[in-house]
């Protein structure tokens, strides 16, 4: 293994909610255990093929008492990783409950959305505490403990507090999500203690640099005593490095998934079954930050100002199961159901359906295929951190050179280049709906244009570098001067493209 720097003498932490591990009980009382999927276990498991590390999180489920050294042992010995065990009524208030009902509707801004229960409160507390019970023993001089994602933004402090005679510690945290202006951190439960806790690290990173000065401003007004010099933020008598660290991905690995002979089958029937039509492809989780309902308004709007498309274009919506526990997430599935229905209703023929809705997850294999064979891909996200489903498009895409259609409101227009893709606002269905017969219409030369421009980014900002970027600067408390992080602090490059809307459709 690489070391982030050779004279590091410690051991990198790292801590989430969830261990990298997925448990399932079989039918023989079994444990089955297989690696998960998602954006912070696909960044780091490119970090860890070149740095060392143990994770620690919550294994997924209840694990009876008498399981409990049998499963420790086994992600002990098999994934470097520590089990955090808690009961699934604790499980389901911390997450279900406090994390994604109030925390992620108000990091997304989003009140809307937000529920309410003070029970939720005092669990996301105790998970809080009760990790730390757990990381603490572990903890040695000189180590490193990297912290992740909102559903632990009280950890830091407690770790501070509880470990503050270990030599040199140095404690970081990263998040996954946007960080929201102080008009709604300010509405957030235990504001105070979330700024305080953040600010008891070495450094919070976040997706971009916008993120940060939102972050700055918020514990500026909810904080006595925060001040901000040109490269670190002061309080308290302490240093914190506040900075966008955009995570990446490993395009080789997509790369070399295209030539294997399982994608290449699957390649093969898609284009056997959709012939000449032309794809457009959406991606997402069927979460309410997604916009897949506006995704498929200005698709029918498109069929409807362009009926010369009808039977030449299919749209294949991925919409992968999400937090169905959660009543927001119940009625957005009906919403797209019916959305896609109606739509289906409206422009079908005898021969062709105009969208083909999967609401499941796909196979690596059929996901990889479905990236290289379609000729657009639309992000319309109302809201989010990063998005790296369009780094994964364009690492998939050397051949066809697709077009990437991404809103305006996705982290990811902070990193890849201005002109490499079509812009959007999701809210402004007409103008959307044009968007698509432009992306449809591109010739060659352009597609190629814009392709080679997203992946000098997608390339060169890999979730390797990502990670070793962020743990450099928390072991030498300053930006590694090669970085090179893709991230404008403007978007004034981007608001050319997206004209005042003449339609009253745009919503904030």
């Amino acid at each position: 293994m690489d070391s982030v720097d050779p004279d590091f003498e410690g051991r990198v932490l790292v801590v989430a909610n969830r261990v990298p591990i997925s448990i399932k009980t079989t039918q023989e009382g079994e444990f089955e255990y297989s690696m998960s999927s998602g954006g912070l276990v696909s960044g780091l498991k490119g970090l860890a093929k070149a740095i060392d590390f143990k994770w620690f999180g919550w294994p997924g489920i209840d694990v009876h008492r008498n399981d409990k050294d049998k499963v420790r042992r086994h992600l002990q010995d098999n994934f470097n990783a520590v089990p955090i065990f808690l009961s699934e009524t604790l499980a389901e208030m911390h997450y279900n409950g406090f994390s994604n009902s109030i925390l992620w509707p108000l990091l997304h801004r989003m009140p809307d959305q937000a529920g309410s229960d003070e029970r939720w409160s005092k669990a996301y507390q105790e998970v809080n505490e009760i990790f730390a019970d757990n990381i603490v023993p572990y903890v040695e001089d000189n180590d490193m403990i990297w912290v992740h994602d909102y559903h632990l933004l009280l950890l830091p402090g407690i770790l501070r507090e509880r470990l503050s005679k270990k030599k040199n510690l140095k404690i970081g945290f990263f998040l996954h999500t946007p960080f929201p202006t102080e008009d709604y951190f300010t509405i957030l439960p235990f504001r105070e203690q979330i700024c305080r806790s953040l600010l008891l690290c070495d450094v919070v990173g976040f997706h971009t640099n916008q993120y940060a000065k939102d972050f700055l401003e918020s514990a500026r007004i909810v904080l006595k005593g925060v001040s901000k010099s040109p490269s670190d933020l002061h309080w308290n008598r302490r240093k914190v490095i506040v900075h966008g660290f955009p995570l990446g991905i490993e395009a080789d690995e997509w790369k070399q998934k295209l030539e294997t002979d399982a994608v290449k089958q699957e390649l093969a029937n898609l284009r056997e079954e959709f012939d000449d039509q032309k794809i457009i492809l959406g991606v997402d989780r069927l979460d309410y930050i997604k916009g897949i309902p506006q995704k498929l308004r200005a698709y029918d709007r498109f069929l409807t100002d362009h009926p010369e498309w009808v039977g030449k274009v299919v749209m294949i919506q991925l919409a992968i199961p999400t937090r169905e526990d959660v009543d927001a997430y119940r009625r957005l599935r009906e919403e797209v159901e019916l959305l896609v229905g109606r739509i289906n209703g409206k422009h079908a023929t005898f021969k062709h359906t105009p969208i083909h809705y999967l609401h499941r997850s796909v196979k690596p294999e059929q996901l990889c295929a479905l990236y290289a064979v379609s000729d657009v891909c639309i992000i319309s996200s109302i809201r989010d951190g990063l998005n790296l489903v369009s780094y994964e498009y364009a690492a998939c895409q050397e051949e066809r050179k697709g077009v990437l259609m991404m809103s305006t409101y996705a982290g990811a227009i902070k990193t890849l280049p201005p002109s490499s893709v079509i812009l959007l606002n999701p809210w402004d269905a007409p103008r959307f709906a044009e968007r698509i017969n432009q992306a449809l219409n591109m010739g060659i030369e352009e597609r190629a244009k814009r392709h080679k421009e997203m992946m000098h980014v997608v390339d060169t900002w890999t979730s390797v570098k990502w990670g070793k970027a962020f743990l450099q600067t928390m072991m030498k408390m300053e930006i590694p001067k090669d970085a090179d992080m893709p991230d404008r602090d403007s978007l004034e490059e981007y608001n050319s493209e997206i004209p005042d809307s003449e339609t009253g459709t745009i919503k904030p």
